[in-house]
């Protein structure tokens, strides 16, 4: 007997950044980083055909981390985020500098960045899953959430 039941399914990813918040009133202004830990939380049913080699699984995990690391870990571990108006990123001796620059079109905030996160993982998510919420940690204990059932399509 299969299962119909939606199943809610959580990965924790965790990569190294530094942001800079330009024009911010605070520290943040200043060029600093971030141990940032990403939940993502997705709902689907379970394969049910005892055929298929993922029977029983919402999703691989293994699929799931494929996914994070090439839109998520990959561009962004070990890199300065920074927003592509701000200065700093304009000067070419900078760039140099500091090495691997992503340039975002928003102020690289924990919690623009969870809400650039969302769309950037539903465009490679099978159809029959979709994506619960999204917690993105900058510090143990400083998070941005960011759930589908707030961000109706």
């Amino acid at each position: 007997m299969g299962n119909s039941s939606v199943i809610r399914i959580t990965k924790q990813f965790n990569f190294e950044a530094s942001h800079v918040l330009w024009g911010h009133d605070g520290k943040c202004k200043n060029v600093h980083g971030h141990s940032y830990q990403l939940y993502v939380t997705l709902t689907g049913k379970p394969v049910d055909n005892a055929d298929n080699p993922k029977y029983g699984m919402v999703m691989d995990f293994s699929e799931l981390k494929d996914i994070i690391n090439e839109l998520i870990i990959d561009p962004f571990d070990h890199s300065l985020i920074v927003n592509e108006n701000t200065p700093l990123y304009e000067s070419g001796e900078i760039r140099k500098l500091l090495g691997k620059i992503v340039p975002l079109p928003y102020q690289p905030t924990c919690e623009n960045m969870v809400a650039d996160f969302a769309g950037r993982i539903k465009s490679k998510l099978p159809k029959h899953i979709e994506i619960h919420s999204l917690k993105l940690y900058e510090t143990p204990t400083a998070c941005a959430e960011w759930h589908a059932s707030d961000n109706p399509e």
